[in-house]
């Protein structure tokens, strides 16, 4: 199955009744399998004027108990900011999907990991924050998707986004769908804007505090929930680590090709391991406080300038050296190439194990 129709699927399986997105490649497949699919079992899909009234529209949705999502390119998501923004302050779940494409502005429509610094440190205004998965095949997504996304985005009523890449987006693995969950059968939302019957008060959904003591009543509140998020919510893979001695770590399309150099390194009796974020925030710091204890060097990939590694630093904190490989501007970083550095690092670190220390 293509990875975006994937995404797609997975969504109307965990329940998702609603869609508002704008065309921008290299995503279109979401919106135009939502269209047929939505339609057939019930749903509403809107393709909207722009991307700030799409992701409006997805607020309004959100606010009926709704499960809802849109999905977008980079340049998409930045207009969908101010939205999501909204979102996190007037605590609505909902999944949103960005496909990531080249940048900075219009950029091109080639894969690129560009938008980590977007999507985990809040891209929108307010100190807000949202859990970000970070899959790395077809299989992972619809399984995240339908067991964890919405499921998470409920939890903490707050927005969740999915950050991929094109070639995860574009690329067809075989997969096995799960079940689908029938949305009569969720919990019911008693904080939903679904009418009051006479039997209640009405509910108010609103990120608008005029009173300072009550803003800030509400904003330490939220600061609680992503504290919450950050301790319960982590998801990470390592592999190869027992006996470790070069750690590669990567997320996405990049990770998938760090996979494929870790084996060939093996092959060749060098000891590599690898720790694959699948959540980007909340970040799983201490797999890499805990190898930095014992490891010689840690690799990280990226296509992009180099997002992840501040959060990779701020785990190790100086107590290995950490290096750095990157293509970014469409560019794939290939097996081969990552193993060469691999290479270039283990006899780095013993000539300064001999001597003193170095990294990026």
């Amino acid at each position: 199955m293509k990875g975006n129709e994937a995404i797609a699927e997975a969504a109307i399986r965990a329940g998702c009744r609603f869609f508002a997105g704008y065309p921008i490649t290299p995503q279109n497949e979401i919106p135009e399998y939502m269209a047929k699919r939505l339609f057939e079992i019930g749903g509403s899909f809107i393709q909207a004027e722009s991307e700030v009234s799409a992701i409006n529209m997805v607020y309004g949705a959100a606010g009926t108990g709704t499960r809802s999502m849109t999905s977008s390119s980079s340049p998409g998501i930045s207009l969908k900011q101010e939205g999501i923004s909204y979102m996190a302050g007037a605590e609505l779940p909902a999944l949103v999907v960005n496909m990531v494409r080249a940048g900075p502005g219009l950029g091109g429509i080639q894969p690129a990991q560009g938008d980590y610094f977007q999507a985990t440190k809040g891209g929108g205004h307010g100190d807000y924050r949202m859990v970000v998965f970070v899959p790395a095949s077809v299989q992972e997504m619809i399984d995240l998707i339908r067991h964890e996304v919405f499921e998470i985005a409920e939890r903490y009523r707050n927005p969740v986004m999915l950050l991929g890449d094109a070639i995860l987006g574009q690329m067809m693995e075989p997969v096995t769908l799960p079940d689908p969950v029938d949305p009569k059968s969720l919990p019911q939302k008693t904080w939903a804007t679904t009418g009051t019957g006479g039997t209640r008060k009405p509910n108010v959904i609103n990120s608008l505090f005029l009173d300072p003591e009550l803003c800030e009543k509400h904003n330490f509140r939220l600061q609680e929930k992503y504290r919450q998020m950050a301790e319960r919510e982590v998801r990470v893979e390592e592999l190869n680590m027992d006996d470790a001695e070069i750690v590669l770590t990567a997320y996405g399309t990049s990770a998938r090709v760090a996979i494929s150099a870790m084996k060939r390194a093996r092959a060749e009796g060098l000891k590599v391991g690898m720790i694959r974020p699948i959540t980007a925030w909340p970040f799983p710091g201490e797999p890499f406080r805990r190898a930095a204890e014992r490891v010689r060097a840690f690799l990280d990939i990226e296509m992009s300038a180099g997002q992840m590694i501040e959060d990779v630093r701020l785990a190790v904190m100086d107590r290995a050296p950490i290096y750095f490989y990157n293509r970014m501007g469409g560019m794939v970083p290939t097996p081969k190439a990552v193993l060469e550095e691999i290479r270039k690092i283990d006899q780095m670190v013993k000539r300064d194990e001999l001597g003193g220390r170095s990294g990026v």
